[in-house]
């Protein structure tokens, strides 16, 4: 019950921005959404699965252009065992 104790924080006078949606991902957004390697997803960047663009070192993938190739059946579903 003590660590319950103590004043209740006040909220700051400037709101944090909320992203509501992007337009690009990161080859980490990639990375976690595929459950694929840097080197794998780095691969369908070259291969031009999707469009992309560099931005200083870092890659940015169109959002609207992977949703499309995921949602296509670019990606073949495991055959039934």
């Amino acid at each position: 019950m003590n660590n319950c104790e103590g004043k209740i924080p006040t909220a700051s006078s400037t709101p944090t921005p909320v992203v509501q949606d992007t337009r690009c991902y990161t080859i980490e957004d990639l990375m976690a959404m595929l459950i694929l390697s840097r080197p794998t997803v780095c691969r369908l960047l070259k291969q031009n699965e999707f469009r992309w663009f560099k931005v200083g070192g870092a890659y940015r993938i169109s959002k609207t252009s992977f949703d499309a190739w995921l949602n296509d059946g670019s990606i073949e579903p495991n055959p039934a065992v």
